[in-house]
């Protein structure tokens, strides 16, 4: 084990050595016809004119924020200037993970549309492929940066007394983590769904065509739109869960001191768990195999829950080895720990089933809406709004059951361990999760392309086993997301020394409106910036079909044969032909890249900028206020949106599986679906950041607003009780209490007596507990613990 914790970085350069040798096998798959590598040449363009853009404006934010962390960090005690450089490298690690994970996105969807014309097996293995980079960059990177950066400050800090300093300087790496990836969810999300939103509505409702063809002009942009939301996007939300929930348990760890490891098992031990589950994701990648007639689902499934009984396994003797059967501060030692990493486990697979089943075709809540549809557009919402509502129940009762088993066996590190063991297996995780929207795109390419049948009916197995895999995953981001703002939250009030949120106090309660109110404001500025984006995009399809002589008549060409070209005439066909590639893709993707890149810099400075506010005006109380109110507000409507959202969509493909397209129900279905696009592609998925991004600020200013060890403002307040205890005869006794409260330098001394027998004074000095005493403006607690009463 001692070898493990030595050589941790390894463990993420074994990572990116895989993902090298499994981007070369992509690169080496046959691309196709000329027509498929144009349209993919297309897609991977707009996706990387995208992440450039993108980049220049963050690169502008890091240097800002870096400069500001470096400043602040050389002027207080308990941190270092060096945090700023654990920011960069984070947000470094964070935008590489989605540039690798684009990268190989835009060149496996092709060559799986290529390699369906083989075999729906072959088709899966280079789908799969292309997700396995992603996943396993995501992780390779986490690792190697933040064990690497580990290593750096404890050699430059070396000794017990300097972790504090070491872990706080480290926790720059989550801030630049989370920075990066709210930039590139919220982003990357009104990119994907102001293109879809055109796509669908002039070319679906309005011009009779279907999503991905050829004609309509925002099929190029929705196709890179599901790189840059589901798989940069879906990335970055991922690897922040991963090095947060890392982080936090790193600094709840400090405070347990362990016989072996110089005392710091339980700050190895999530770092060791990440690392080992590298290996169990690579492994699990080889059980994704299927044969032609075979289930999809059922391949990538073995591969998933296999490498999660691995890791299970592995779980046991990595806890045992690092921690102790018994350990101050933790009762149950190894077990308890080892029980609250199988709840955390358990509740991120239980609250992906109920996502599940809240999306999925033909099950009760979507057949709900579909039925729903019938009678128009409104009810379609209605229906959409209360399976939304209802989808949270079960999954906010998994993760309270996971928070009170963990915290049973193990306490706060518990919780923060369970978040660790949720995300061991991200590598996989996310590997299932980006093949998703690689085989969405195969199948969009195949429908350009207009391919033979039965190579659209194998992307589209995968696919509509994609779109299960998407709404598993965004359940297991969402648990994964409270679980880690959790075990942030409880590092930051032990980093600044709060003891408990008492929200009987007016500036606590305060913080946890403002908290409660803030995914509402975050979700409303993103919504209506997909809206915006969505109406110029809308404007510009519809300029092209009426201004493009080309595409106008190939339409009408379309309307007459109702979109199958099978039955046209060689006349009608060459007018459809002469309209092939002359839509202007480009001017497309060039709105929804600049909407998307303006329209994210308010809801990212919001997320930064708030809980600086409150930490520095109202204290660190009001800000563990502040973070309590968002996370609790914040899971909630981050999985009403996204199952709304997933429950909507779904209801549209079983309406137009049943052959019902350009039916008033479909029709219907349509507005539903794009009501719910930015729900479960922008404003909810977002929210998951928000949450944890708040949380990593709060825990980086921590020493700056900490509270002293008495529980009052830093430097402003302190308190001192004495208690007398005299006896006057074999009945009575008196007890005086005298307490000094020191305001601003100014002391203040008050002494209080209480007479009796003593069974009286017992009971006046029971209620003057915890009492609050005003002295000055400021507010002092007292607590009598214990009265040695003589006679």
């Amino acid at each position: 084990m001692e070898l493990i914790v030595k050589f941790l970085p390894a463990f993420g350069l074994v990572a990116l050595l895989f993902v090298f040798i499994k981007n070369m096998w992509v690169s080496k798959q046959e691309v196709g016809d000329a027509k498929m590598a144009r349209i993919a040449k297309n897609i991977a363009d707009g996706a990387m004119s995208f992440l450039k853009a993108e980049y220049k404006v963050l690169a502008i934010f890091v240097v800002a924020v870096a400069v500001l962390l470096f400043f602040k960090g050389s002027n207080e005690v308990g941190s270092n200037g060096m945090v700023a450089l654990s920011f960069v490298v984070g947000a470094i690690c964070s935008a590489l993970a989605g540039f690798i994970g684009m990268k190989v996105a835009t060149k496996a969807n092709v060559r799986t549309t290529q390699a369906a014309k083989t075999s729906l097996g072959k088709a899966l293995e280079v789908a799969f492929a292309g997700g396995a980079v992603m996943g396993l960059g995501v992780v390779g990177l986490g690792v190697l940066g933040l064990s690497g950066l580990f290593w750096l400050y404890q050699e430059m800090w070396p000794g017990a007394e300097n972790l504090r300093l070491v872990l706080n300087v480290l926790s720059g790496f989550s801030l630049g983590a989370s920075s990066i990836a709210l930039f590139a969810r919220v982003g990357g999300g009104i990119y994907t769904k102001a293109a879809d939103v055109g796509a669908d509505l002039v070319g679906k409702v309005e011009a009779g065509i279907p999503e991905d063809h050829p004609l309509n002009p925002a099929t190029i942009a929705d196709n890179v739109g599901d790189n840059v939301g589901d798989v940069a996007g879906m990335g970055a939300d991922l690897f922040e869960s991963y090095v947060g929930s890392i982080i936090g348990t790193m600094v709840l760890g400090a405070f347990i001191i362990t016989p072996d490891f110089a005392g710091l098992g339980a700050v190895y031990l999530p770092l060791v768990l990440a690392a080992v589950g590298i290996l169990m994701s690579i492994i699990g990648t080889f059980f994704v195999k299927v044969k032609d007639g075979g289930n999809p689902q059922t391949a990538l499934n073995i591969g998933e829950f296999g490498s999660a009984g691995l890791m299970v396994v592995a779980s046991w003797f990595i806890i045992h080895a690092l921690i102790p059967e018994s350990v101050e501060g933790l009762p149950n030692g190894a077990n308890g720990i080892f029980f609250a990493t199988l709840a955390g486990l358990v509740a991120g697979l239980g609250v992906g089933k109920i996502t599940e089943y809240y999306t999925a075709t033909g099950k009760k809540p979507v057949m709900s809406i579909v039925k729903q549809s019938e009678t128009g557009a409104a009810t379609n919402i209605i229906a959409g709004l209360g399976v939304g509502m209802m989808s949270t129940m079960i999954p906010i009762l998994l993760i309270a059951a996971a928070i009170m088993t963990s915290y049973h066996f193990a306490g706060l590190y518990g919780i923060a361990i369970a978040a660790v063991g949720m995300l061991a297996n991200t590598g996989i995780q996310l590997a299932v999760d980006a093949y998703g929207p690689i085989c969405d795109n195969a199948g969009g390419i195949a429908e350009m392309a207009e391919l033979p049948s039965e190579v659209r009916e194998r992307t589209d197995k995968l696919d509509a086993v994609g779109n299960t895999t998407a709404a598993v995953g965004k359940g297991f981001a969402i648990a994964s997301a409270a679980l880690t703002a959790l075990a942030l939250f409880a590092a930051f009030m032990k980093t600044a020394n709060v003891p408990s949120i008492n929200v009987a106090k007016p500036d606590i309660m305060a913080g946890l409106l403002v908290g409660g109110m803030l995914p509402f404001v975050f979700s409303a500025l993103s919504m209506n910036a997909v809206g915006r984006a969505a109406m110029a995009m809308i404007e510009e399809v519809r300029r092209q079909f009426r201004e493009i002589p080309q595409l106008k008549a190939a339409l009408a060409v379309m309307r007459k044969y109702d979109s199958d070209m099978s039955k046209a005439t060689p006349e009608d066909r060459k007018i459809f032909d002469e309209a092939d590639g002359v839509a202007d893709y480009g001017k497309c993707i060039d709105i929804s890249t600049k909407a998307s890149i303006k329209e994210m810099v308010l809801p990212g400075v919001l997320a930064i900028a708030v809980p600086v506010a409150v930490g520095f005006i109202g204290g660190a109380e009001m800000l563990g206020g502040l973070l309590a109110g968002v996370t609790t507000c914040g899971v909630l409507m981050a999985i009403f949106q996204s199952n709304a959202g997933g429950a909507w969509d779904n209801a549209k493909k079983m309406i137009e599986s049943d052959g019902r397209k350009g039916t008033d129900a479909h029709k219907a279905a349509v507005v539903g679906d794009t009501v719910g696009d930015p729900f479960k592609d922008t404003s909810g998925p977002s929210l998951n950041i928000l949450l944890k991004l708040m949380s990593v600020v709060a825990l980086v200013i921590a020493p700056s607003i900490a509270l002293n060890v008495s529980g009052m403002a830093n430097g402003e307040t302190k308190k001192e009780i004495r208690i007398e205890m005299n006896s006057e005869n074999t009945d009575l006794a008196h007890a005086t209490i005298a307490y000094t409260t020191v305001v601003n330098g100014e002391k203040v001394t008050e002494e209080k007596t209480f007479k009796g027998t003593q069974a009286e004074v017992e009971s006046q000095l029971k209620e003057f507990e915890n009492v609050t005493i005003e002295s000055k403006g400021k507010e002092t607690e007292i607590t009598i613990e214990k009265v040695d009463i003589r006679k």
